[in-house]
């Protein structure tokens, strides 16, 4: 899909963000390794610890639909600046990126910056480190 329908889609889809209470509103996409796309939007509660980001709503969709790894992540916001994902959406997203895959920002003007997950999180848990050896 190019990059400018990705944007449309994803500004459509923010509309479907429940947030109620920061009214931070953030819609993502996620390229399955089917190269189907998975949406997600951040979904607060009143229990903050119980929140759901974007990111991790559009990986599970797509993990859940059989998928084992993603090759993009596209993600808006309703601010016009660039913001990034949080460390536990980092953490989430190096689960399950190829290596060669790449996360996309976009602001509300269409501005966009492509990063590697490696720009982004300098040392995530990984699941060698389970391993005992």
């Amino acid at each position: 899909m190019e990059i400018e329908k990705i944007f449309n889609n994803l500004n459509i889809l923010i509309n479907n963000s429940y947030s109620p209470y920061s009214n931070f509103k953030v819609a993502a996409i996620v390229e399955g390794e089917d190269e189907k796309f998975y949406q997600g939007v951040n979904i607060e509660n009143a229990s903050f610890g119980a929140t759901i980001c974007a990111e991790r709503s559009a990986i599970s969709s797509c993990i859940s639909s059989g998928n084992k790894s993603i090759k993009n992540v596209y993600l808006l916001t309703n601010m016009d600046r660039f913001i990034y994902p949080c460390g536990i959406c980092l953490q989430f997203i190096s689960e399950f990126l190829d290596s060669n895959g790449s996360i996309y920002i976009f602001t509300k003007s269409k501005e966009y910056k492509q990063y590697k997950l490696s720009e982004l999180i300098l040392a995530p848990f990984i699941k060698k480190d389970l391993k005992n050896e």
